[in-house]
Protein backbone atom coordinates (compact mmCIF):
# COMPACT_ATOMS: atom_id res chain seq x y z
CA UNK A 1 0.00 0.00 0.00
CA UNK A 2 1.96 3.32 -1.46
CA UNK A 3 1.80 6.68 0.31
CA UNK A 4 -1.10 7.29 -1.77
CA UNK A 5 -3.14 4.58 0.14
CA UNK A 6 -1.86 5.73 3.28
CA UNK A 7 -3.25 9.32 2.58
CA UNK A 8 -6.72 7.69 1.58
CA UNK A 9 -7.34 5.51 4.55
CA UNK A 10 -5.55 8.98 6.98
CA UNK A 11 -8.78 10.93 5.08
CA UNK A 12 -11.51 7.78 5.19
CA UNK A 13 -10.27 7.68 8.82
CA UNK A 14 -11.25 11.84 9.50
CA UNK A 15 -14.49 11.63 7.37
CA UNK A 16 -16.02 9.55 9.44
CA UNK A 17 -16.08 12.18 12.32
CA UNK A 18 -16.35 14.99 10.46
CA UNK A 19 -19.25 14.36 8.45
CA UNK A 20 -21.19 12.43 11.39
CA UNK A 21 -20.34 14.63 14.43
CA UNK A 22 -18.26 18.13 13.84
CA UNK A 23 -20.67 19.71 10.75
CA UNK A 24 -23.68 18.28 12.32
CA UNK A 25 -22.71 19.60 15.60
CA UNK A 26 -21.66 23.03 13.78
CA UNK A 27 -24.91 23.22 12.28
CA UNK A 28 -27.11 22.48 14.88
CA UNK A 29 -25.46 25.67 16.49
CA UNK A 30 -26.26 27.39 13.36
CA UNK A 31 -30.07 26.47 13.55
CA UNK A 32 -30.48 26.91 17.21
CA UNK A 33 -29.03 31.04 16.39
CA UNK A 34 -31.34 31.05 13.47
CA UNK A 35 -34.74 32.40 13.94
CA UNK A 36 -36.28 29.81 11.09
CA UNK A 37 -37.46 26.84 12.37
CA UNK A 38 -37.03 24.30 9.48
CA UNK A 39 -33.14 24.22 9.88
CA UNK A 40 -34.19 22.83 13.39
CA UNK A 41 -36.45 20.33 12.72
CA UNK A 42 -33.52 18.75 10.23
CA UNK A 43 -31.00 18.96 13.23
CA UNK A 44 -33.39 17.64 15.81
CA UNK A 45 -34.40 14.91 12.90
CA UNK A 46 -30.75 13.83 11.94
CA UNK A 47 -29.62 13.79 15.94
CA UNK A 48 -32.69 11.18 16.77
CA UNK A 49 -31.78 9.67 13.63
CA UNK A 50 -28.10 9.34 13.98
CA UNK A 51 -28.34 8.27 17.91
CA UNK A 52 -31.01 5.34 16.81
CA UNK A 53 -28.10 4.37 13.95
CA UNK A 54 -25.94 4.00 16.82
CA UNK A 55 -28.33 1.92 18.98
CA UNK A 56 -28.53 -0.20 16.17
CA UNK A 57 -24.93 -1.04 15.59
CA UNK A 58 -24.10 -1.81 18.97
CA UNK A 59 -26.68 -4.03 19.36
CA UNK A 60 -25.42 -6.00 16.11
CA UNK A 61 -22.09 -4.85 15.92
CA UNK A 62 -20.87 -8.62 15.54
CA UNK A 63 -22.63 -9.22 12.58
CA UNK A 64 -21.28 -5.92 11.37
CA UNK A 65 -18.07 -7.44 11.54
CA UNK A 66 -18.50 -9.99 8.71
CA UNK A 67 -19.84 -7.33 6.67
CA UNK A 68 -16.73 -5.43 5.32
CA UNK A 69 -18.41 -2.43 3.36
CA UNK A 70 -19.96 -1.56 6.62
CA UNK A 71 -18.40 1.85 7.18
CA UNK A 72 -18.01 3.15 3.62
CA UNK A 73 -21.85 1.91 3.27
CA UNK A 74 -22.34 3.99 6.96
CA UNK A 75 -20.68 6.80 5.42
CA UNK A 76 -22.70 7.23 2.28
CA UNK A 77 -26.32 7.19 4.10
CA UNK A 78 -24.78 9.58 7.09
CA UNK A 79 -23.87 12.28 4.09
CA UNK A 80 -26.85 11.68 2.74
CA UNK A 81 -28.70 12.37 6.18
CA UNK A 82 -26.58 15.57 6.52
CA UNK A 83 -25.95 17.02 3.44
CA UNK A 84 -28.20 20.51 3.08
CA UNK A 85 -28.63 19.50 -0.61
CA UNK A 86 -30.56 16.08 0.09
CA UNK A 87 -31.96 16.91 3.70
CA UNK A 88 -32.65 13.30 4.43
CA UNK A 89 -32.73 13.31 8.28
CA UNK A 90 -35.92 15.49 7.59
CA UNK A 91 -36.77 13.36 4.82
CA UNK A 92 -36.96 10.23 7.60
CA UNK A 93 -38.27 11.88 10.22
CA UNK A 94 -41.14 13.05 8.28
CA UNK A 95 -41.80 9.68 6.04
CA UNK A 96 -41.01 7.20 9.33
CA UNK A 97 -40.79 8.65 12.24
CA UNK A 98 -43.93 11.10 12.83
CA UNK A 99 -45.99 8.31 10.89
CA UNK A 100 -45.09 6.23 13.70
CA UNK A 101 -45.46 8.73 16.59
CA UNK A 102 -49.12 9.42 15.04
CA UNK A 103 -49.71 5.65 14.75
CA UNK A 104 -48.96 5.47 18.63
CA UNK A 105 -49.54 8.61 19.99
CA UNK A 106 -52.61 7.63 22.40
CA UNK A 107 -50.84 4.27 23.53
CA UNK A 108 -47.85 6.51 25.34
CA UNK A 109 -46.81 6.49 29.11
CA UNK A 110 -48.98 9.02 29.84
CA UNK A 111 -52.08 7.40 28.21
CA UNK A 112 -54.58 5.81 30.86
CA UNK A 113 -56.66 2.61 30.85
CA UNK A 114 -60.74 2.62 31.65
CA UNK A 115 -59.75 1.79 35.01
CA UNK A 116 -57.90 4.90 35.45
CA UNK A 117 -54.64 3.58 36.11
CA UNK A 118 -51.69 4.39 33.97
CA UNK A 119 -50.75 1.46 31.44
CA UNK A 120 -46.85 1.73 31.92
CA UNK A 121 -46.26 1.79 35.70
CA UNK A 122 -42.63 1.44 35.21
CA UNK A 123 -42.87 5.67 33.49
CA UNK A 124 -45.17 6.69 35.88
CA UNK A 125 -42.87 5.83 38.65
CA UNK A 126 -40.05 7.68 36.96
CA UNK A 127 -41.94 9.99 36.12
CA UNK A 128 -44.44 11.34 38.66
CA UNK A 129 -47.81 13.39 38.34
CA UNK A 130 -47.24 15.41 41.16
CA UNK A 131 -44.69 16.01 43.71
CA UNK A 132 -45.60 15.23 47.24
CA UNK A 133 -44.99 17.95 50.05
CA UNK A 134 -42.54 15.12 52.07
CA UNK A 135 -40.30 15.30 49.50
CA UNK A 136 -40.19 19.26 49.07
CA UNK A 137 -37.29 19.47 49.79
CA UNK A 138 -35.95 17.80 46.56
CA UNK A 139 -37.01 20.40 44.23
CA UNK A 140 -34.43 22.96 43.62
Amino acid sequence: MGKFGTFLTQVHSLAGPSLTLLYPLYASIVAIESTSKLDDEQWLAYWILYSFLTLVEMVIQPALDWIPIWYDVKLVFVAWLVLPQFKGAAFLYERFVRENIKKYKGHGPHHKSPNGKGKNKFVDFIIPKKVSSNYSFLVL
